[in-house]
């Protein structure tokens, strides 16, 4: 798949259907499906046009978008499959987007017989899409983005929850709880952020960020020690710099 035709259309989706919504939202254009997990008008009508021109991209493709799931768990089914699968997250950090904060952002990953094959995370905001292929590493405006080598853990910034987390806390420079899974994976290729931790593990949040990560060079796994797997997964999953500061920081975290 050609990853500047995706990218093309995710910035005119954003610039279309979310972009005009932003700092406009009605009162009836926000509900919550859950307790504090919200969707917008925004969501919906970007994950509709997402999955209808993605899917004439590729004819003998699925779509799991998150609000697809959300109506119908028998969704998630694709992803046992072998053919091709478009992950989406048409808005992620949808409550920043609700408050008219700029860190919400478009993730798609393209996954085929269980392996993210390819995944973008486009920033509405800044305009610009971050794009990672399987063996083909990390790519921006034409400018290949790497991870950093590893410094001592107190010099290290991480994203993650506040809960469970206060021996990471004491030993790290700082976390940062920033509400958006697609600009943690962005601080992190970017080298803003040193590593991250999360503890749910939605497909539509992470397939693509993972991808990121792996082909800027970082080291990931389940906290088990497990390699990541693009599928509804028990357990959470630990970012960093390499192998080394990984067990470091899993030890701080007890796994």
């Amino acid at each position: 798949m050609d990853p500047l035709r995706v990218a093309t259309i995710l910035g005119e989706i954003s610039a279309e259907v979310i972009l005009p919504r932003f700092q406009k939202l009605a009162s009836g254009d926000v509900r919550e499906k859950g307790p504090g997990d919200l969707v917008t008008i925004a969501d919906t009508e970007a994950e509709a046009v997402l999955t209808r021109r993605l899917g004439a991209l590729l004819p003998s493709s699925r779509v799991v978008g998150e609000e697809a799931v959300s109506a119908d768990a028998k969704v998630l089914g694709h992803l046992d499959g072998e053919d091709p699968v478009w992950i989406l997250d048409p808005v992620d950090g949808t409550a920043n987007f609700v408050k008219g904060s700029k860190r919400f952002a478009v993730i798609v990953a393209l996954v085929v017989a269980g392996r993210t094959m390819q995944g973008w995370i486009h920033d509405p905001m800044a305009g610009r899409t971050t794009i990672a292929e399987q063996g083909g590493g990390v790519w921006r405006d034409g400018r290949r983005l790497g991870i950093a080598a590893a410094g001592a853990l107190a010099g290290m910034t991480g994203a993650a929850g506040y809960r469970g987390t206060a021996r990471l806390a004491a030993e790290v420079g700082g976390l940062l709880c920033q509400g958006s899974a697609a600009h943690d994976y962005l601080d992190l290729v970017d080298n803003k952020l040193q590593f991250a931790y999360f503890r749910r593990l939605h497909p539509w949040d992470h397939a693509a960020g993972v991808l990121l990560h792996a082909e800027a060079g970082g080291y990931n796994a389940l906290l088990d020690g497990q390699a990541y797997r693009p599928v509804p997964t028990p357990g959470s999953i630990l970012l960093a710099p390499d192998r080394p500061s990984w067990d470091r920081l899993a030890q701080l975290i007890g796994a």
